[in-house]
């Protein structure tokens, strides 16, 4: 039994995992509507993903925003624009399928950093799902993304790491 059990847990941990808490529908969300206009201007501006962190990392795949392996995200390049709250994001890794698409993002006065990858071809007013990811460590030159995720029952932050672009 205690067999079992053990290759259980490791066959939960050898599987992929993405984000279950983090997805949320738009149209109905509980959070307020109103924006933290600061900090939107602070993200404003041409981006670089430095790297994603996250408890277990060499044993755990977490599959970022329903697209791609979260290491594909190093080295992305993300552009926000703060006063339509549009932007693009590009996956440019040699080792992993590339990427482009527009999003729409805001920060509401909750310090959460709202996020909807649109697909060509659709309208951002008709995407209805979208992320929900917490903002740290805002400054000039840096910040974090801090996302949420259930790995094994147990709640794990995943940590995107983002340097301005010169």
């Amino acid at each position: 039994m205690k067999k079992i059990i053990f290759i259980c847990m490791i066959a939960t941990m050898l599987f992929a995992c993405k984000s279950a808490s983090s997805t949320a529908s738009t149209e109905a969300t509980p959070l307020s509507t109103k924006l933290d206009r600061p900090s939107q201007v602070a993200i404003k501006g041409n981006w670089i993903l430095t790297n994603v962190t996250y408890a277990g990392s060499d044993y755990i795949k977490v599959t970022s925003f329903d697209l791609a392996d979260s290491k594909c995200f190093i080295g992305s390049t993300w552009n926000f624009i703060s006063n339509n709250n549009k932007g693009t994001m590009t996956l440019t890794s040699a080792s992993c399928t590339s990427f482009t698409s527009p999003i729409v993002w805001s920060i509401n006065n909750q310090g959460l950093f709202v996020l909807k990858i649109v697909n060509p071809g659709t309208k951002s007013k008709n995407v209805k799902e979208g992320y929900l990811l917490k903002v740290a460590g805002l400054s000039d030159n840096s910040f974090q993304l801090i996302d949420n995720i259930n790995v094994g029952g147990q709640s794990k932050d995943v940590t995107y790491q983002f340097q301005r672009a010169n």
